[in-house]
């Protein structure tokens, strides 16, 4: 019986035992670069999301543009160099330059209309 209880202590310590060997293994054969790589990678997917988190925040602001529809003076926000419609009128609209503009295809030419006052001529 005590054969079969030294035999199980033993099958505890098993995977010990064999991180302690791979571990001499590759502290005899000099590869601490293998270690240290693991290292690096694992310390860059930690890094890598706060990196992405911080970048993403920079690109937005220098890309989100807030104004209002030249047709409706509605207040939205847009990306820079898109194209979009307003929520309000429905309008076609491009982001250019930080500003709303009217989106009008090629050829096309827009009037702005200007009232005139009307008066009476007599005879």
């Amino acid at each position: 019986m005590s054969l079969n209880n030294s035999q199980l202590n033993l099958l505890n310590f098993r995977p010990w035992l064999t991180l302690l060997a791979i571990a001499w293994l590759l502290a005899s054969l000099g590869l601490g670069w293998l270690v240290n790589s693991l290292l690096i990678i694992v310390g860059l997917l930690f890094l890598a999301p706060v990196v992405a988190f911080f970048g993403f925040r920079w690109w937005l602001e220098r890309n989100l543009v807030s104004d209002q529809c030249p047709v409706c003076s509605y207040e939205f926000t847009g990306l820079n160099n898109s194209q979009l419609q307003c929520p309000n009128c429905g309008e076609n609209l491009t982001v250019q330059k930080g500003h709303f503009q009217r989106f009008a295809p090629e050829g096309t030419i827009d009037v702005t209309a200007v009232e005139v006052p009307s008066q009476r001529l007599e005879d």
